[in-house]
């Protein structure tokens, strides 16, 4: 038994062509129009991803005060687990920004793929804002390094560096 469909006239052939559509479009032209159009669209996509992840730092910003306000002031296992996080991220973000970037990096007119896609010279302006952005975090775990007494900020944390002369006392004449 084969089953054999029987072709019915489309019943569609008679809508509008859908928005956007140009039957006019010479054939030999549109291939190059539209490649040209679709590789800048595509670079500006490119590059308004780069912005994304260059500002990515400081979105999640909020986020880790709250947690570290939620964490509370004292020397606990939770708290100094998340500050030990706050102030790793910075280092591995900044240790993996030329590979994070180089799928972003713009591809010059007429070549197949990116020139030194992880050299600091692709995309300057969206690394040095990355870098401030995780300077910003790294900042923020510091203050609440300094918040919880961790950081040798006060004269007295240095007593033990500090030397004294003789006592008046015991001084010879």
């Amino acid at each position: 038994m084969s089953s054999t469909k029987v072709v019915e006239p489309s019943k569609w052939k008679n809508l509008p062509p859908p928005p956007g559509f140009s039957a006019a479009v010479s054939k030999s032209s549109a291939p190059a129009k539209a490649s040209a159009s679709v590789n800048a669209s595509y670079e500006t996509l490119k590059d308004k991803r780069a912005w994304d992840l260059a500002i990515s730092p400081a979105k999640s910003l909020p986020m880790q005060a709250f947690m570290l306000y939620m964490s509370g002031g004292g020397v606990q296992v939770f708290s100094m687990g998340i500050v030990f996080m706050l102030l790793l991220s910075p280092f591995k973000n900044l240790a993996a920004m030329n590979t994070a970037f180089a799928p972003f990096a713009p591809i010059p007119a007429g070549k197949k793929q990116a020139p030194e896609a992880k050299s600091l010279s692709t995309l300057p302006l969206q690394k040095i804002v990355y870098l401030l952005c995780n300077l910003l975090t790294l900042s923020l775990g510091l203050w609440k390094c300094r918040s919880m007494g961790l950081l040798p900020t006060g004269t007295g944390d240095w007593l033990a560096f500090e030397t004294r002369g003789q006592p008046p006392e015991f001084v010879l004449m």
